[in-house]
């Protein structure tokens, strides 16, 4: 059996993001975009109850679509609040709003998103070589950075906690346990 990280067992939602998603060095504006909007609905709950809505999250936000959503207005946002499918927080549907159209901005400023984001890390993964879960830390020094040129450029629930989030979710940093299998896989 393989060994993975420690909280990638015992469910398939979990196990699948793990093995297929998680550490993945992501470029796509649009995958991007999906995930910093995600990292921003799961703040406060669990990464497991937004992988389960995550296909009802794409068709109630039009495939992640910045310009789209930049777009949404009063009624649109109000139908997102009717929509059991998703959370349903207003001040997070809001967020997503507001972060598409702060999105949209960065891209303009910088060619893609995927050039601002990565220029964090000088276009290269950060690769971490932790043993246990007690190693993972909730927030670095990096994504405070991070943090704080997201918040002067107007996004919204995007803590330092939710952006490391999003840097291990989209492989700005490798995060698999050195135990696990990913971990080497995911640096090829």
């Amino acid at each position: 059996m393989m060994e993975r990280c420690f909280w990638a067992s015992g469910d398939d939602f979990y196990i699948r993001y793990h093995d297929e998603e998680w550490g993945v060095s992501v470029h796509d504006d649009l995958k991007l975009f999906e995930f910093l909007i995600l990292e921003g609905f799961q703040a406060g709950l669990s990464w497991h109850c937004i992988l389960k809505k995550r296909e009802n999250f794409r068709r109630a936000f039009d495939g992640f679509d910045p310009g789209k959503v930049s777009k949404y207005g009063e009624k649109k946002i109000e139908s997102l609040m009717q929509d059991a499918g998703i959370i349903r927080n207003k001040l997070k549907i809001m967020a997503a709003v507001t972060n598409a159209k702060a999105f949209l901005d960065v891209q303009k400023e910088f060619g893609s998103f995927d050039r601002y984001i990565w220029g964090f890390v000088k276009n290269r993964p950060i690769t971490n070589r932790r043993k246990g879960d007690r190693d993972i830390p909730a927030k670095t020094e990096l994504a405070e950075k991070i943090s704080k040129d997201l918040k002067a450029r107007g996004f919204k629930f995007v803590g330092p906690t939710v952006v490391y989030a999003h840097m291990q979710a989209t492989g700005m940093v490798n995060d698999h346990l050195t135990s696990c299998f990913r971990w080497k896989e995911v640096q090829e």
